[in-house]
């Protein structure tokens, strides 16, 4: 089972697919992590996309195309995948299709205002990636992740400003994905707003009646 997560940021995508993997093992192809790796390992490539990420932009599509392509190809991925992130504009979804057509896009539908509300408040640890939330997922210690004694950081791309201009290129470049997918019957819509649990039995209701 090959699917695509879109929506904007903050819609719940990367917590939804951990959750699916639990169930289907099809691993969770994130490009916010593949990219987050290259900068960690401050690659020519990884100083290129932190600079675009903190300016609330988005990585070119032949980046972005460059990296998925070969992280599909990995035999963990063989048997099917859940693309967080990508595509993110009508190019790499096309591009996409003639790559490794999917089976189901979801669009994880949510109002600007809930995102602010998440993504203000979100906190991660910089050695796992746990995400934490100041309101919804409090650590126990405050301020430090549960499993490592790290300090929880913002990431520049939660920052209020970054917020504002990440959702103004998702309704300029991504959301026209939902038509794209439509046109070619493979869109699901998902109330995003609701609890992660309610979100993901939604989601494995749409995929058995697809199979």
């Amino acid at each position: 089972m090959k699917l695509v997560f879109f929506g904007a940021p903050g819609a719940g995508k990367g917590t939804i697919a951990k959750k699916l993997y639990d169930i289907y093992k099809i691993p969770q192809v994130s490009t916010g992590d593949l990219f987050r790796e290259a900068i960690k390992n401050k690659t020519e490539l990884g100083d290129a996309i932190a600079k675009i990420i903190a300016e609330g932009k988005l990585v070119s599509d032949d980046i972005a195309i460059q990296v998925i392509k070969e992280r599909i190809a990995k035999q963990d991925c063989s048997n099917g995948y859940i693309l967080d992130g990508f595509p993110r504009t009508l190019i790499q979804a096309e591009k996409l299709e003639n790559l490794a057509p999917i089976n189901i896009a979801v669009f994880f539908d949510i109002k600007d205002e809930e995102v602010k509300t998440r993504l203000c408040g979100r906190r991660i640890c910089p050695k796992c990636g746990r995400i934490y939330h100041i309101d919804t997922a409090k650590p126990k210690i405050e301020g430090m992740c549960d499993d490592h004694e790290e300090k929880l950081i913002i990431r520049p791309d939660d920052r209020e400003e970054a917020i504002v201009e990440r959702l103004k290129v998702y309704h300029r470049q991504t959301e026209p994905l939902l038509s794209y997918y439509k046109k070619i019957n493979k869109v699901e819509i998902i109330d995003a707003s609701k609890d992660p649990d309610v979100v993901t039995s939604q989601i494995i209701k749409k995929i058995k009646i697809k199979d």
